[in-house]
């Protein structure tokens, strides 16, 4: 008898709507702990409001999320739209605010914490720009900033909404490289893709949205079913039911 590989996410028959119009329903399934699930899905699919249901900033018309993960080590990385640029802070101070889930936001840091930014801020390639204001870098400068209060933060559920859009190359390796190894460590990571060869180096699973549900399946038989001519071109979202 196979078992059951474990999860520390589960969707429950899930229905979440938005200004009161049905987007996704009859939502099951489970996402593996230490494997990166693509999700993907074309605009309007319900990307978003899947990943808002998840971190519970959306209510659930019907059904349910179970998740494990204590809210501390749960972290979202939005689009970086959504970063506000004009706030005076540097990279450092970034990094280190992902100890506020557990160590809270008015206390001081320690050697410790310090220590870990250090490391955090080395592993991604950014110890010069430390002090650097956020306003003054560069799109893969600041995603690596983002990337690293996650890190700081030890998140053990993850979801990132398109990392790798107007970021550098060199950026992209070594993004992949980080959630490789947190998944590796056990991280359940969710990271919404929309290029067919970053789905194919990154994720294991997939889940597809569209017509307001959700099919699991894998990365291989996923990247199977585009057409072939595509090469790495943007996921044909319409094979299998996704419009592009």
């Amino acid at each position: 008898m196979t078992e059951t590989p474990p999860s520390r996410l589960e969707l429950h028959d899930l229905q979440l709507a938005q200004a009161n119009r049905t987007v996704l329903e009859h939502v099951s399934g489970r996402f593996r702990d230490g494997a990166i699930t693509a999700l993907v899905g074309a605009n309007g699919a319900g990307k978003s409001t899947l990943i808002q249901g998840i971190m519970g900033m959306l209510r659930p018309v019907a059904g349910r999320v179970v998740c494990t993960a204590p809210k501390e080590r749960r972290a979202w990385l939005p689009q970086q739209l959504a970063l506000d640029l004009t706030f005076p802070m540097s990279v450092e101070e970034l990094v280190m605010t992902g100890s506020w889930p557990s160590h809270g936001a008015l206390t001081g840091y320690c050697a410790r914490h310090y220590r870990r930014g250090r490391e955090v801020m080395a592993r991604l390639g950014i110890s010069h720009l430390a002090h650097r204001p956020l306003g003054e870098l560069s799109g893969g400068q600041r995603q690596r900033a983002l990337i690293g209060r996650t890190l700081m933060q030890e998140a053990e559920l993850l979801l990132l909404d398109e990392p790798f859009a107007n970021v550098d190359a060199e950026t992209v390796e070594v993004l992949m490289t980080v959630l490789r190894d947190m998944a590796a460590e056990g991280a359940t990571i969710i990271v919404v893709l929309h290029d067919m060869e970053q789905l194919a180096r990154l994720a294991e699973e997939v889940v597809v949205l569209t017509g307001g549900h959700a099919r699991w399946t894998t990365a291989q038989a996923l990247l199977q079913s585009q057409p072939a001519h595509l090469g790495s071109a943007r996921l044909a979202l319409g094979i299998p039911g996704i419009d592009a």
